[in-house]
């Protein structure tokens, strides 16, 4: 069995975690191109002009290819290596199973890089080269369903996503439906903290402001997800909230500057925390849970009583796909629990079919050594299997139009960068 989460070497976790962060790093969040500018990078230019509509019938016309041009981020997929060689047991399973082959590249870094390099076509209305991506929401996938460069999925072929995807990971705010996404994996925005410096529980959202923890305190240096783990702070829905809320959300923050060490990038809160630079951080799951396989079992994530944000990354079919129903095939596919408990043993974020549990549970009881303490360390790990409570407390990101996002920037921008 691939056993990818044995203790690493400390000095590699910000290498391995940094292709998962970028994910959560757009442009636009981190502060590298005001909204016009990143709007007019990635094709938008300020308008809310949609590409044509997805024909009638559209799916009734389409026939299996045999091939599937696969675009994904770097360690996101279960490998093994055989004779030297990287190769992907998923996906050599899926084309025994299905005769559809497989050329998967691991070609995102960033999200907003990797579309302005597929804009270009789409807007031309040409293929891009990939029939499947994996993209993140909270700005990301948003532009490009508001641009209609996604195809609409068929859910009559999508029985296993029906049948086994977790309800937390179905109709997401950001696609109604699932009209145009289904999720690859998930994690949680939240706190992190090392309890031996702290000296106690970190609970709450207020507890940033601790005078004790001046100077001691790290938190990401962007505009998406420090406004919106701030909203949710405040008792704000993220998702349903006004300019009005964001004006709140922008002097909470200001309140919050004198206590904050320094602002850190996406990828930057495994280092702080391991170095006990930072005594609490702002972290992603997935980070964490690297973190603490990595000679730092003692840091705790946390969601706070507040709340906590959910964020997925998301499967989707871009327009011009020249082999959509061999996409949609596969999309399908990894929602058999057999398949999703591949991945999860791998890739250690979020699984998105609760019945991954109990295909664990079955697969530790038979297993020894190194083999049964990984499983055991995967299922007893809230940040695999978060609790059902801390699921029920998670917000989504507010979905924005093109002017909203604009006075967005206006608000938050200034405050992270100062």
């Amino acid at each position: 069995m691939t056993n990818p989460q044995r203790p690493l070497d400390p000095a590699l976790v910000r290498g391995l975690t940094l292709p998962r962060i970028s994910r959560r790093s757009a442009l636009r969040g981190a502060g590298l191109l005001g909204a016009s500018a990143f709007l007019a990078a990635c094709g938008v230019e300020g308008s809310s002009e949609q590409e044509a509509p997805q024909a009638a019938g559209f799916w009734d016309t389409q026939t299996k290819a045999g091939k599937l041009d696969f675009a994904n981020w770097p360690l996101y997929m279960d490998q093994d290596k055989v004779k030297g060689k990287n190769v992907y047991p998923s996906l050599q399973d899926f084309t025994k199973e299905t005769g559809i082959k497989v050329n998967y590249k691991e070609v995102i870094q960033d999200n907003d890089a990797f579309l302005g390099k597929i804009n270009p076509s789409l807007k031309a209305g040409q293929p891009t080269g990939w029939d499947l991506i994996v993209i993140t929401n909270g700005g990301s996938i948003e532009k490009l369903i508001r641009q209609n460069f996604l195809i609409e999925l068929d859910h009559s072929k999508l029985p296993n996503f029906a049948k086994n995807a977790g309800a937390a990971y179905k109709d997401p705010t950001f696609d109604p439906g699932n009209k145009f996404t289904v999720a690859w994996q998930a994690g949680l925005t939240g706190l992190a903290y090392n309890p031996k410096l702290t000296k106690r529980e970190i609970t709450s959202f207020e507890d940033l402001f601790d005078p004790k923890f001046k100077g001691k305190i790290t938190m990401f240096g962007d505009d998406t997800d420090f406004p919106t783990l701030t909203m949710i702070g405040l008792g704000i829905d993220p998702a349903k909230s006004t300019e009005e809320d964001w004006k709140r959300t922008a002097e909470k923050m200001k309140q919050l500057r004198p206590q904050i060490r320094e602002f850190i990038d996406n990828a930057g809160e495994a280092e702080v925390l391991q170095s006990g630079n930072a005594w609490i951080s702002m972290a992603y799951s997935g980070d964490i849970f690297i973190l603490n396989n990595s000679g730092s079992p003692d840091i705790k994530f946390v969601v706070p009583k507040e709340g906590a944000v959910l964020w997925q990354d998301n499967m989707a079919i871009p327009k011009g796909a020249k082999h959509p129903l061999d996409a949609i095939t596969y999309m399908d596919y990894v929602y058999r629990p057999e398949v999703a408990t591949k991945l999860a043993e791998y890739i250690g974020y979020i699984t998105l079919v609760p019945a991954v549990k109990d295909q664990l549970q079955a697969k530790a009881a038979t297993a020894t050594g190194e083999d049964k303490q990984t499983l055991e360390g995967l299922l007893s790990s809230p940040l695999v299997f978060p609790a059902e409570s801390d699921l029920a407390n998670t917000k989504r990101y507010r979905v924005l139009t093109v002017e909203e996002e604009q006075v967005w920037d206006r608000i938050f921008h200034p405050i992270v960068q100062s």
